[in-house]
């Protein structure tokens, strides 16, 4: 069937050709039978890569993931109801990363609705707490202005997620209309009323300027080096963040600490905050007798610009008004090579093997959960790297976002840090990056327990934890065994028990081209 603007279409046609036009071109699929027509459309409308994934956690994932890398949404296309929701974990961490991602899901005919087959479901409903735009498209002439508009919301800064339901009936039906695409909106001013404020407040150590999206480009964190060396303010980022650049010649920035007591040391000396793409720190949980609020009592905090705002223009503000913009940056990373450890893997010596083998260039996909705590400071040093971490919470991100960035940058390798834990929600993931040939190494830190939990029970007052509260909590019996699951998929894989051995492999690892899995047994 031709889908030239002059000749007839389906309505899926003119989904993917209003997709392709909207700068829309890759799509990661777990289709159903209310999808066929859009997946014929795969094959005449020319130009869009599709990429099959096993679960549909992984689809959305990989298009988080992607989104953080290429700057543009990828589409997800999603099986009814019930395939919508096996994805729900991964909008959700989506959602929080301010990720664009443009969810076809089948639905029904029309007149297939109303006789409640087993499949039937409320969609819209479904799809709504994860979704910042929801629409079901009633007829093949409004699907391609759907699809427009469904990528014009995605765009929306800093990223949304836009659901589109796609009724069969309308995906089959001639009368597809290419629609032409809608222009994304420029992002918001940020608050320049507080400006002077802003400016006033950052004076000497007991000022913090604390930067979250946007704000962690390499240009960003410039800038906002300058203005820490010019105003004596210090620096910090949020605990999770969508993307981070670091590495030689960038400015370092920590992270506000996940454990809260940490959290509450490292934050009790400001007075003064100014918050630039990011919010003010909370804990991640509530806890008895310990503050949900992480700063200290009476310290004022300064909102100067939200994430979805203009943070170049806010950070060029208050360099401006620092008098900074001549002013050498401060806490610039040095190259730092660590010494060889070795001996059996603990965080400290996994973090010194990350710092002596992250390439150039790499991306780091971080869930590392308890393992990755240690391994920011010593990886500062490391050649230039972009770090992103899970931003909403939910595990089984790391993996999927994986696929997504590689997908997204195929010239540079992708280093997925996972635990045990996290890796099996989604690890149908790794039969996508063998299919697809995609250039990751995986490391699994196999301690064979949550230990996350383990160390909660603590926090929230559990003290009396017996054999079947630490059964709960462990992940052996039987134990996993991640090198024959990645082999049974095609990836290559390894086990290694010492700091010696993981630094081989991750050399290993990043000489080969597609993926390779490490597990790391600690």
């Amino acid at each position: 069937m031709s889908t030239s603007d002059d000749t007839p279409m389906n309505g899926a046609e003119s989904l993917v050709k209003t997709l392709l036009d909207s700068g829309l071109d890759t799509c990661f699929t777990n289709p159903g039978t209310s999808e066929m027509h859009f997946v014929a459309a795969l094959d005449h409308v020319p130009g869009m890569r599709s990429i099959l994934v096993l679960q549909e956690g992984v689809a959305t994932g990989a298009a988080d993931g992607y989104f953080r890398l290429a700057g543009k949404p990828a589409c997800t296309l999603l099986h009814l109801g019930p395939g919508l929701a096996n994805g729900l974990s991964n909008l959700h961490n989506a959602k929080k990363a301010g990720s664009g991602v443009v969810n076809i899901v089948g639905e029904h005919a029309v007149s297939h609705i109303e006789l409640d087959a087993p499949l039937t479901s409320d969609i819209e409903g479904v799809a709504g707490p994860v979704s910042h735009w929801v629409h079901t498209s009633l007829s093949a002439t409004e699907v391609g202005a759907d699809a427009a508009k469904a990528v014009h919301a995605a765009n929306v800064a800093p990223g949304q997620v836009a659901t589109l339901m796609l009724p069969s009936d309308t995906a089959w039906n001639e009368g597809g209309i290419v629609a032409p695409p809608i222009p994304a909106d420029p992002r918001p001013a940020y608050d320049e009323a507080a400006l002077e404020s802003a400016i006033a407040a950052l004076s000497g150590p007991e000022s913090l300027l604390l930067l979250g999206g946007a704000a962690l480009d390499e240009a960003s964190l410039k800038t906002a080096g300058r203005i820490a060396a010019k105003t004596g303010c210090a620096l910090l980022c949020e605990w999770s963040n969508s993307r981070l650049e670091r590495g030689v010649g960038r400015v370092i920035i920590n992270r506000v600490p996940y454990p809260i007591d940490q959290a509450l040391k490292t934050l009790e000396p400001f007075k003064r905050i100014v918050l630039v793409g990011a919010r003010a720190p909370i804990g991640f949980f509530a806890y008895p007798g310990k503050p949900a609020i992480l700063t200290a009592p009476g310290t004022e905090i300064i909102d100067l610009c939200k994430t979805s705002q203009n943070i170049t223009s806010a950070l060029a503000g208050l360099c401006d008004g620092a008098d900074a913009k001549d002013t050498a940056p401060a806490n610039v990373a040095d190259a730092v090579v660590p010494d060889k450890p070795t001996g059996p893997l603990d965080p400290d010596g996994i973090a010194a093997v990350l710092g002596r083998t992250i390439p150039e260039n790499a991306i780091v996909v971080d869930e590392a959960i308890t393992t990755g705590r240690a391994f920011f400071p010593i990886t500062a040093g490391a050649p230039k790297h972009t770090w992103l971490n899970n931003c909403g919470g939910s595990i089984g991100y790391g993996l999927p976002v994986s696929i997504g960035a590689a997908v997204a940058c195929p010239d540079r390798k992708v280093l997925a840090l996972v635990g045990d834990g996290s890796a099996m929600y989604t690890i149908q993931a790794l039969w996508t990056m063998a299919r697809e040939q995609l250039d990751v190494t995986i490391i699994i830190f196999a301690n064979r327990v949550y230990k996350i939990l383990r160390g909660e029970l603590t926090n929230v007052g559990v003290s009396n934890a017996g054999p079947k509260a630490m059964d709960m909590l462990s992940l052996d019996r039987p134990t996993l065994k991640f090198v024959e699951m990645a082999r049974s998929m095609g990836v290559e894989a390894t086990q290694v028990t010492d700091c010696e051995a993981l630094e081989l492999a991750i050399e290993t690892g990043l000489a080969t081209q597609g993926p390779y899995l490490i597990e790391a047994v600690l």
